[in-house]
């Protein structure tokens, strides 16, 4: 499903289990001042769906603003994820606590390992994954660039593959792009570049390179003017995905003339 067959933008949609999506942007809702630039940050960057840490939503105080006050979850899927959280024990009483309120059953899964790198902690998640799965959830899934281990999620049943592009909130951008085309290569299920995009050229390589899918937050909610580069990274995930189908020209180690050379006055 990722190989390059599509020839144009009205046609090409991201499908994840079973849901089409026009845009391939999914953005975070947190770090922003507050939930009026939430909002338009949302809405610059095209975005349908859109991230909830579940375990930072606002349960003790019922008169304080609401998420759902600025994004209307009509016309955004609310992606619940289990940011936060260390241990499969813990990501699974999220989800479930996330479906009791809101009926949702596609959800993001993290778990992670230490507080430093926010690295998955793989062992954790697969057997996170594996539970979630057996009870119904359509599971997007946070991993490392290992293209293995990616299979190994794919096989238990994940809806998507979402590995690292680097540490989460570093914005290094994309370390290995070799493991991300592997993870590609291989998936049957979308491929979502998740964490270290710090600008739109990573997004767009991101994209170059086969990618279904960026998911980002601090690269937005972070810039000095968040609606401005959520607009950006709209294009670029737009302009990324149309030079991956367009498919780019091979490297070369000599020049290639633009104009024949045989023929000249």
């Amino acid at each position: 499903m990722n190989s390059p067959t599509n020839t144009g933008t009205h046609a090409d949609s991201l499908t994840i289990a079973g849901r089409k999506f026009s845009s391939r942007l999914i953005v975070g809702t947190g770090k922003y001042k507050d939930f009026t630039e939430t909002a338009a940050a949302i809405a610059a960057s095209g975005a349908e769906i859109v991230t909830v840490a579940v375990r930072r939503v606002n349960l003790a105080d019922p008169s304080a603003p609401r998420l759902v006050d600025f994004v209307d979850p009509a016309t955004h899927i609310f992606l619940p994820n289990t940011a936060g959280c260390f241990t499969a024990e813990e990501a699974l009483r999220t989800l479930r606590l996330a479906r009791e309120a809101g009926d949702w059953t596609l959800v993001k899964l993290e778990v992670l390992a230490d507080q430093k790198t926010l690295y998955p902690d793989l062992e954790e998640t697969l057997k996170a994954a594996k539970v979630l799965i057996a009870e119904g959830f359509q599971v997007l899934v946070y991993t490392n660039d290992d293209p293995v281990f990616a299979r190994k999620l794919e096989d238990v049943g994940c809806s998507a593959i979402m590995p690292l592009g680097s540490l989460i909130g570093s914005g290094l951008g994309i370390m290995n792009p070799v493991n991300i085309r592997l993870i590609v290569e291989q998936c049957r299920v979308p491929v979502i570049v998740d964490a270290g995009v710090g600008t739109a050229s990573d997004a767009a390589i991101a994209m170059e390179l086969g990618a279904d899918g960026v998911l980002m937050n601090t690269a937005i909610a972070g810039a000095r003017e968040p609606v401005r580069m959520a607009r950006a990274m709209k294009h670029a995930v737009i302009a990324g995905r149309e030079a991956y189908l367009a498919g780019r020209i091979g490297k070369k180690r000599y020049a290639d003339p633009s104009s024949p050379l045989a023929g000249l006055i």
